[in-house]
Order: C-alpha cells, then structure tokens, then sequence
C-alpha cells in the first residue's frame, strides 16, 4: 500500500513538472497599438495590414524585447490625435490618422544597431477612407521592411536587419539566432496564453495512473 502511495505520489510531482511553464524567452520586435477616438494605448488584436482604423484614431509602434502580449510596452508618446493632426482638415473620401513610432531605447536595440537619435517621431497621415494601418504608417514612416510572412520588420529603415528573432532570458541571439514568430499585433493573426491540449492530456494520463495504483493498492490490502 505504501508503495503504491508513493509511487502515485512520484507520478503527481512529474505531472506539476511537467506542466510547469519553461522560463519564457523574449521577442525583439515592432508591436503594435490603436487608440479609438482619443482613448489610451490598447494592445492591436490584428495587424496592421488588416486594421482599418477611422477618422481621428491614432495607431502606435513600438521596438521593444517583450515576453509576450501582456508584458509588451507602450508607446512612451500618448495617443494625441488632436495635437499630431492639429491643423490638418479632413478632406472628402480620406481620414485623418495619427501614426506614433518608438524606436525604443539603446538596450532594445539589436546588436550593432543604434536607434535613431530622436527616439520617437510622430505624423499624421491622410489616407483613402479604406485605407489599413500599414498604409498609413507607410504615409509617414518610410522605408518600411517586411519578412514573407508579412511580419512587420523595421519602420523608417530601422532596424536594418533582423526580424522578431528570440532573445533568451539572460542572453542574446546576438542577432544570428533561430527566428521564430514573434506575438500577434506584429503580425496578422491573434493568439492566447495558457497550457496547451498536449501538457493538459498528458497530465490528466498521469493523473489517472495515479489514482490506479491507489485503488489497486487499497483492494490487495
């Protein structure tokens, strides 16, 4: 019986291991943010290819390392659309857009690159009615550098190089690591956090091998 309970014991304590998250690795990439009419800076739930933003709204970009979504940081210039459009007049068939890119600071930035020297540039953009977010960035920010996954990769020249590469907790990739996707706003597609179906089923199987051994354990007693 004692056992069996140890052995069910032994089999918890590799399903709590198991289960538990591996130390996150962080993303250097642009994210990506909208401010509807005037409201604080809100985490984009698409890209910017295919977010249609109205008259008056204001988008934002920012070069960061982050985590993930939750952890992402925002533009350091608020959403101002009355400020960074002030004196722009809304002409017939287009939309007033302001557009916020943070190049972030030195310790963002990838190895052998400088971010530009004023650290945050603002413009308001005037576009067809149906114009995305990309067009309008593109209206004030070029050159705009894009992978073939249509992951936004630097925004008026910078960076030069790279494009949402890994960077290790406590290390770098240096600039010549695996790329792997970076989180949701920088690209055209949404995700969430959380313990995926594998973790979950092989932890309710373990469970269950557990509670077999004890049960057997108690009919042989």
């Amino acid at each position: 019986m004692r056992a069996a309970v140890a052995t069910a014991g032994a089999l918890l304590t590799l399903t709590a291991v198991a289960a538990a998250p591996a130390q996150a690795a962080g993303y250097r990439y642009w994210s990506f943010w909208e401010s509807d009419g005037g409201k604080p800076w809100a985490y984009a739930t698409q890209g910017p290819a295919t977010a249609r933003p109205a008259d008056g709204d204001a988008l934002g970009f920012r070069f960061a390392i982050s985590n993930d979504t939750a952890d992402s940081t925002r533009p350091s210039a608020a959403p101002d659309f009355a400020r960074i459009c002030a004196g722009v007049e809304r002409k017939d068939g287009s939309k007033r857009i302001a557009v916020v890119v943070d190049f972030g600071g030195p310790a963002d930035a990838p190895p052998g690159e400088t971010p530009p020297e004023k650290r945050v540039e603002t413009g308001c953009a005037q576009v067809h009615d149906d114009a995305t977010g990309a067009e309008a960035l593109a209206a004030v920010a070029k050159p705009l550098r894009y992978d073939s996954a249509a992951m936004l990769c630097g925004i008026a020249g910078y960076p030069a190089r790279g494009c949402g590469e890994q960077v290790e907790a406590g290390g770098d990739t240096g600039g010549s690591g695996t790329k792997t996707p970076a989180p949701a706003a920088a690209r055209d597609s949404g995700g969430g956090d959380g313990p995926s179906v594998g973790v979950l089923a092989g932890g309710a199987a373990v469970l269950a091998l557990g509670g077999a051994a004890i049960w057997k354990a108690r009919r042989r007693g």
